[in-house]
């Protein structure tokens, strides 16, 4: 590849914050990209090339797509979809509004940046795309519902365009993690207080009990959380090995899941999930 450029999208924290700058000092030209110019500004700050994007806005996506092929004189040699949302809450609880903003984000915007940067691929002869998907993309968890539809959809999405592309020189991969250390619980919270009525709910209870002390207490890390970089190793062998793997785990529950749900039957995998 001529000049190593990748698009990135989430790139204000988390995994998008880290394997930006993971890909910089790598000698990849990064573009980061944010929802928020104020974000993207710090970026810039930090000495990466940053620029809005929104996954809910087609138009923001047109603008960033031209963008970096502009700065690139039409090239692009890898996209990180990685940018997404939760929206806590039970399924019950959740309004058609709910399950439309975050379709919106987490599937239907992927979707269109990855179709919009295809014909650059395509033309230069190579390119990698790289979707961030999670242990919740293969397995189901309680209160979790609109987020695990979402990344159950994109898993279906990338293997499906990984099958069709076979035929070209483009590479398409699967990040799974599983606990990692985010803000995705605290940006999650103003989803959940627009949309889900848990005061109304049949499981108000429970939700006192139990949804909204997760939700709203920091309770430090995970057992099993691991930080950023972790992701950002698994993106550098999907990005620079000449044989990426079609999906990479990461964290020791999406392996031990990926097992227990091949072997055991969905009753007893259903009471494993339950007990947390």
């Amino acid at each position: 590849m001529a000049e190593r450029s990748v698009l990135i999208t989430g790139c204000s924290s988390g995994i998008g914050y880290d394997a930006a700058h993971a890909l910089a000092r790598r000698g990849w030209r990064v573009f980061a990209t944010c929802r928020q110019e104020a974000d993207c500004a710090r970026l810039r700050a930090e000495g990466l090339e940053s620029f809005p994007l929104d996954y809910a806005d087609p138009g923001s996506i047109g603008a960033a797509v031209d963008e970096a092929l502009a700065r690139t004189g039409g090239t692009l040699a890898a996209l990180f979809n990685n940018g997404a949302f939760g929206c806590p809450g039970a399924v019950e609880d959740l309004p058609r509004g709910a399950l439309q903003e975050i379709f919106e984000t987490n599937l239907f915007g992927v979707h269109d940046l990855t179709v919009r940067v295809i014909p650059a691929m395509r033309a230069q002869g190579h390119g990698r795309i790289v979707n961030c998907s999670s242990v919740l993309g293969f397995v189901p968890m309680k209160w979790r519902g609109a987020y695990v539809a979402t990344k159950y959809a994109l898993e279906g999405l990338t293997d499906s365009l990984r099958l069709e592309m076979r035929d070209t020189p483009l590479h398409v991969v699967l990040i799974e993690p599983g606990p990692t250390t985010s803000r995705i619980r605290v940006n999650s919270i103003p989803h959940f207080e627009r949309w889900v009525n848990w005061k109304a709910s049949p499981r108000a209870e429970q939700y006192r009990t139990s949804l909204l002390k997760r939700l709203y207490e920091s309770r430090g890390p995970d057992r099993f959380e691991l930080p950023p970089a972790a992701v950002s190793r698994k993106l550098i062998h999907a990005l620079e090995s000449p044989r990426p793997r079609a999906r990479y785990f990461v964290t020791t529950p999406t392996y031990i899941m990926n097992v227990l749900r091949r072997a055991l039957p969905t009753a007893a995998l259903d009471w494993i999930i339950a007990k947390g």
